[in-house]
This record gives structure tokens, C-alpha cells and sequence, in this order.
């Protein structure tokens, strides 16, 4: 299973780092030892062992630790025997300290251990999940080249409640993306229901209205059944769902309360926003087709798509200023979709200081000229 080889290749990566560092410990416990023994015998170095082993719990495991600090306690030993014997109590409190500290240190590595080990299962299980929820994007579909990026602000997080997808049709794509209000568990469970939708229903090629309309339908009832977490307030999603015709040089649109996608056009961006947004999905049930409209936008060969969540145009800089994501991507020379929405991760990182607050999805989508689809 490839993740499960990741996850072992990841361990073996980190036991070789830390070996070349065994050395400073050893060289530590050297070190004391003649310089102790060269000192006349009222100086006394021997305390400075407990660094040893203080050293390797932090970049070796358990057994090394115990390692470490078997062979510092052998050289108090030494050094005692040099200094006096070992039955002087100075000698035998130091030997007995060591000791002490030695076998915590191995007992406090070890319940590391443990929890690291943990932290790595969930960290798979999280990535697991992304790509069963989140699945990759294809970077062809039919005349269009995409490249996706998802982001999550927690550190140890994997997916949050943005999502986007993509699916064929018999004479186009249909392309979402998404943002479920909320955090936790429950945005989790509310992406996955919407895009469970979405993946049953586009491919059929129903007309657009009637897909939004479906999706309102299963995402308010979804979230209407009652929860083992309580909700933290009105639960609904943003999403723009789009309908992209492979033969003709246009694409159309329902916003469901999402930031508007944009188009880039030879140098030129282009804000898709629609005269009359829909709700957001989850608000209300019982809708029909009739209570959409989509809307149709130009989009020619050559034009790339640009679709976000609101962590991108939210994301601040330390004078507390929004990103203009339309303004920045105007000045960019990039067209490929893949080095795009790298371009726009690094410039959004970089404008944040480093670090984003709230999640980032994005899709870059470009029609390609017939004669290369």
C-alpha cells in the first residue's frame, strides 16, 4: 500500500538524521571523563554525564537513550574509582543520581515514542481520508488542463471543510468548489455529503439548475439529521458549481453565495459575477430547477479559470489587509494551470508572513485549443 510504505520510508528517514547526532553525546561523555581525570580530585565534572542522556532522548528512542546512559553511569564509575573508590558517598550519591535520571529519561522516551507513534497513525488516517473525500483531480479533462491545491491552516489537520471537484460529462465537465461554514468534525462530514452528491449527479448530465437544486436538496436534509456533535450555529455551504461545454467557448455558472471565480484572459481578469445569487447550499429544501438560473460567461482557448475559497481573499498581511487576489494574479506571467496556484500558495504565504488562518482551496482550470484537447 503506498501511503503505508510513505509511512515507514518516513521513519527509517528519521532514525538515519538522527544517527551522525549519537556522537555528541558519546563525545559529551568522553569529554567529561578526561577531563575529570586530568583535574586534581577536588574538582568534580561527573554531574555533567547526566547530559548525555538527557541529549539522546531527544533525538534517538528508548533503547538508545538506555544506551547512552548505561555507558555515562559506567563513567562516573571510572571516574570514581580514580577519585577515591566508590565508597566515598560523594561518588555513590552522583552514581545513584545517574542512574535515576537515566531509567526517567528511558521511561519519559519511551511514552514519547508512543505518542509520536500515534500522531503519525493519525496524521495517515487524516491523509487517508483527504484523498477519499478529496479525491485528485486528473490534470486533463477532456479540453481542460487543471491543477488543484488544498491547504489546511491547522498544522496537524489534513482536510477542513473546503472542498472542490470535477466530473465528466458525455458533452463537457462540471467543476465545484466549495466552503462549509463551521470547523471541527462536522464540516468534515458536511463536505463529504455534498461532494457524495455532486459525484452521484453530475456525471448524468442533468441540466445545471437541476444539479444545484439536487445538491440544496441532500445537503439541507443532510444537515438537518440530528448530530451526535451539536452544531454551532446555521449550518450552509458556499460552492460554485459550473457547467463547461467541451465544443463551445463559454461556461456557465450558479454561485451559490461563494467569491465569485475569476478568468484569465490574455493579461487581462475577468470577476464572473453572477446578477442574481443563489443561497448558499443547506439553507432551505424542497427547491426545483425553477429556482435556478445559470449564467454564461466567455471562455476561450487559451483562458485560465481560477476558482478559491474565501481564505484566499481573507488572508491578511500585518497591517491587517486583505489579499487582492484579482490585482495580484493581473501582474503574474503564469498560465500554467500547476504553476499557477504553486505561484499563488507561495505569494499567499508570503503575504500572510508565513502562515495562513483559515483553509486555502484552489483550481486552476485552462481550456486548451481543440487540436491539442
Amino acid at each position: 500500500m503506498p501511503l503505508q510504505r510513505r509511512r515507514s520510508g518516513s521513519r527509517r528517514r528519521r532514525r538515519r538524521a538522527g544517527r551522525p547526532l549519537v556522537a555528541v553525546p558519546l563525545g559529551l561523555i568522553a569529554l567529561v571523563v578526561v577531563v575529570d581525570l586530568l583535574t586534581p580530585p577536588d574538582i568534580h565534572l561527573g554531574p555533567l554525564l547526566v547530559a548525555a542522556p538527557a541529549i539522546t532522548a531527544a533525538i534517538g528512542g528508548p533503547v538508545l537513550t538506555g544506551v547512552i546512559g548505561a555507558l555515562a553511569v559506567a563513567a562516573q564509575v571510572v571516574i570514581g574509582v580514580f577519585h577515591g573508590g566508590l565508597t566515598t558517598p560523594n561518588h555513590q550519591a552522583q552514581i545513584a543520581a545517574l542512574l535515576l535520571i537515566s531509567v526517567f529519561l528511558v521511561f519519559f522516551r519511551r511514552a514519547r515514542a508512543r505518542h509520536e507513534q500515534q500522531l503519525i497513525q493519525a496524521r495517515w488516517v487524516a491523509e487517508v481520508a483527504q484523498r477519499v473525500l478529496l479525491r485528485p483531480i486528473p490534470p486533463r479533462l477532456g479540453p481542460l488542463r487543471i491543477a488543484s491545491l488544498y491547504v489546511s491552516a491547522e498544522a496537524e489537520a489534513r482536510m477542513g471543510g473546503d472542498l472542490y471537484a470535477a466530473a465528466r460529462t458525455e458533452h463537457g465537465t462540471r467543476v465545484m468548489i466549495g466552503d462549509v461554514r463551521g470547523k471541527g468534525l462536522p464540516t468534515i462530514g458536511d463536505a463529504a455529503s455534498l461532494l457524495g452528491a455532486f459525484r452521484a449527479a453530475a456525471h448524468r448530465n442533468p441540466p445545471l439548475p437541476r444539479l444545484v437544486a439536487h445538491l440544496q436538496n441532500a445537503t439541507y436534509w443532510d444537515m438537518a439529521e440530528p448530530r451526535e456533535e451539536p452544531a454551532t450555529g446555521e449550518g450552509f455551504i458556499t460552492a460554485a458549481i459550473l457547467d463547461i461545454p467541451d465544443h463551445q467557448p463559454v461556461l456557465r455558472l450558479i454561485n451559490c453565495g461563494h467569491p465569485p471565480p475569476l478568468v484569465l484572459s490574455h493579461g487581462e481578469v475577468t470577476t464572473l459575477t453572477v446578477a442574481d445569487p443563489a443561497l448558499p447550499l443547506g439553507l432551505t429544501g424542497g427547491l426545483t430547477e425553477e429556482d435556478y438560473a445559470s449564467e454564461s460567461f466567455p471562455y476561450r482557448p487559451g483562458d485560465v479559470l481560477l476558482l478559491y475559497t474565501d481564505g484566499v481573499i481573507e488572508t491578511r498581511d500585518a497591517d491587517g489587509r486583505f489579499y487582492p487576489l484579482a490585482d495580484r494574479v493581473a501582474g503574474w506571467q503564469e498560465t500554467d494551470p500547476d504553476g499557477l496556484v504553486q505561484h499563488l500558495h507561495r505569494d499567499l504565504l508570503a503575504y500572510a508572513g508565513g502562515s495562513l488562518d483559515d483553509d486555502v482551496a484552489v483550481m486552476a482550470v485552462e481550456r486548451l485549443p481543440q487540436e491539442s484537447a
